[in-house]
């Protein structure tokens, strides 16, 4: 019998001596109190032996576990998740070579799964650590994309069938006792279907590039994974929904639109355009897209006095505070990015009206039975992803146009 087993009888018999002298209603008697005092001992003795067992077996499994630097390893252990997706290749890849026959097939890389953050700023299919490999540095993943702005969700299916829902009719309202309650209603939904669409792309490279498992992190990362996001940022945004194109959220049957009155600047239009998503549709606007361009020229405004609105190019507003590179207009999250036309900027609900929706994750696959691939020593890469877009309040969102009044 092992000291836990002992433990849990003496804690039986000591349950039972009290229940018998509660059952027969009198107090215990000298002998059974000698004997619960007796038990009593032991069983602390034995817990203490327990927990001293338990603790050095701890520190031994601690000490146990430490490596020497002779000893460590850089290989990811089996739990741990990759941190991007051309890690999450490698990892899977195993002791299997790229140069060998066929496909190569991994695991779906679901980013939902991993922390959406570059540096402390958000990114379309999880982290991207910088590094640098032989031949070039790796950009740096810092800013929003459009993505980052809507909602997200899950598909098994081809394709999405949802509501677009109208105006509210009517409303609340204050009611007299026994009086007729005012109604509100939403106009019948229109449904509407939208299939899924793929974005894709591939690269080659050669077996002896092959041979360097870092290079293929860094190519699969910062050349086809940043590729591939700002490819889905300019479908999620500006889509025409022809061919196997996504219908993106400007070219979308109820969007608002916007046009600048005599008296209105660019920020005054901006503005107004937050307003008009909250009277059409009651939600609050919380996200700008913007055109490089068109974001400098707001940037860069200045004051009677010469001060940068947005703050001067060593201190923020006249001197006080930290320089903030891309600080947001009116509060709103800022995504600045040639997806947007120029001159037309895009103001919305971004997280309550619309969502992204993923059918698996980004996939990333390679051969060298593509065309001559392997006479030439080439091995082929592909990354791709299929993806649907969702907009249910399309008047959440407002086009607005930057060009000068006309009358």
């Amino acid at each position: 019998m092992n000291l836990k087993e002992r433990l849990k009888q003496l804690q039986k018999s000591m349950t039972a001596i009290v229940n018998g002298a509660k059952a027969a209603e009198r107090d215990l008697t000298d002998e059974e109190m000698t004997l619960l005092e007796e038990k009593a001992n032991e069983a602390a003795e034995i817990k203490s032996k327990i927990e001293r067992s338990e603790k050095s077996a701890a520190l031994v499994a601690r000490i146990g576990g430490l490596k020497s630097e002779e000893e460590s390893t850089d290989d990811d252990p089996a739990d741990v998740p990759a941190k991007s997706l051309g890690a999450h290749f490698v990892k899977h890849l195993g002791k299997r070579s790229l140069k060998e026959p066929g496909t190569i097939h991994t695991p779906e890389f679901k980013a939902a799964t991993d922390t959406q953050a570059v540096g402390g700023h958000e990114g379309a299919f999880g982290p991207l650590v910088t590094d640098v490999d032989r031949s070039f540095v790796l950009p740096k993943r810092e800013r929003l994309v459009v993505a980052d702005l809507l909602g997200s969700g899950s598909v098994s299916g081809t394709a999405i069938t949802y509501p677009v829902y109208g105006a509210l009719e009517g409303g609340t309202g204050t009611v007299g006792e026994g009086g007729q309650k005012p109604q509100m209603h939403v106009g019948d939904p229109t449904w509407k279907t939208d299939a899924l669409g793929e974005v894709a792309g591939w690269f080659k490279m050669t077996d002896d590039m092959a041979e360097d498992l870092d290079y293929v992190v860094s190519e699969i990362n910062s050349t086809a994974l940043y590729d591939l996001a700002s490819k889905e940022e300019a479908q999620l945004l500006s889509g025409d929904g022809t061919g196997s194109n996504l219908l993106g959220i400007r070219n979308r049957s109820g969007v608002q639109t916007l046009a600048r009155g005599e008296d209105d600047s660019k920020a005054d239009i901006l503005f107004k355009a937050i307003g008009r998503v909250n009277t059409a549709t009651g939600f609050t606007a919380d996200a700008l897209v913007i055109h490089p361009l068109d974001y400098e020229e707001l940037r860069l405004n200045k004051d009677g006095n010469g001060q940068y609105y947005g703050g001067g190019y060593f201190s923020g507003q006249y001197g006080p505070g930290g320089i903030v590179v891309q600080p947001p207009v009116w509060g709103l999250r800022t995504v600045v990015t040639s997806a947007v036309p120029l001159g037309e900027p895009v103001v919305g609900a971004f997280s309550a009206a619309a969502k992204v929706f993923r059918k698996g994750g980004v996939r990333v696959e390679s051969t060298n039975s593509h065309e001559d691939d392997f006479t030439n020593d080439k091995i082929t890469v592909r990354v791709r992803e299929r993806v649907g877009l969702q907009v249910k309040y399309p008047a959440a969102f407002v086009k607005v146009d930057l060009s000068e009044y006309q009358p």
